[in-house]
């Protein structure tokens, strides 16, 4: 379960707007290392994120539309949806996006978190 976060941004969504921080999964130890400067520049591009807050018409615009992101859930959004804003408060880098870029929670981000301890990865010949 993830800890409900309370937006202290400076910014508020409205209408069908999420406020939304985006994440890096934790990495393992590895051979590659990837420098921090392409990992800082692809930070944006990460369609993981954070929801911060939710604007008041979001997820009630379509009659199929259900409420799929609450405050606090870890989310997959649009790779490039959105606006990207810089928080007056803290200056960090926040994501305001559509309710129709959120595709769906997050709730693994290993093997492990779903009881799994060595993945067998099956591939198939081609002819």
């Amino acid at each position: 379960m993830t800890k409900v976060t309370q937006n202290q941004t400076g910014l508020e969504p409205m209408g069908h707007a999420l406020l939304c921080e985006p994440y890096d999964p934790e990495i393992k130890a590895s051979k590659i290392m990837i420098p921090d400067s392409v990992r800082s520049s692809s930070k944006m591009r990460e369609m993981r994120a954070i929801v911060i807050e939710v604007g008041p018409d979001a997820f009630t615009g379509d009659v199929h539309m259900t409420k799929r992101a609450s405050p606090g859930d870890k989310v997959l959004i649009s790779k490039y949806a959105g606006v990207i804003v810089k928080s007056p408060v803290d200056g960090k880098d926040y994501r305001l996006c559509n309710d129709e870029d959120v595709f769906c929670k997050i709730t693994a981000e290993s093997w492990e978190e779903v009881g799994v301890k060595d993945p067998v990865v099956k591939t198939s010949k081609v002819a």
